[in-house]
């Protein structure tokens, strides 16, 4: 399914949703190999946050912010997310407590 609109940054996602693009896996060794289609077809695990939310409500009323931001690299299951396609580019969309863990590096 392609998106009909012209830049992914005119995306604001809503309540508790993350924005992530995943890393592009190499197509090319260290020493200069091609790797093959079937050896690079599964995602990688890593992803660089785009866009959140606001927080989704609690039970009370309050909002509880989504805990990454934009810019951070996010560690996220091999399974979910919906994808969303722009041009060429592939960005997926997951809730907040799908996102296994935030990269401090």
């Amino acid at each position: 399914m392609s998106a009909t609109f012209k830049s992914i940054r005119s995306l604001q996602p809503l309540l508790d949703r993350v924005l992530v693009q995943r890393f592009k896996a190499e197509t090319k060794t260290a020493t200069g190999l091609f790797l093959p289609s079937s050896a690079t077809s599964s995602p990688l695990p890593e992803a660089t946050v785009i866009a959140v939310g606001p927080g989704a409500p609690s039970k009370d009323g309050s909002i509880v912010p989504v805990s990454v931001q934009a810019g951070d690299r996010v560690l996220l299951p091999g399974w979910g997310g919906s994808p969303i396609k722009v041009g060429e580019d592939e960005y997926h969309l997951f809730k907040d407590s799908e996102i296994l863990a935030k990269i401090n590096e």
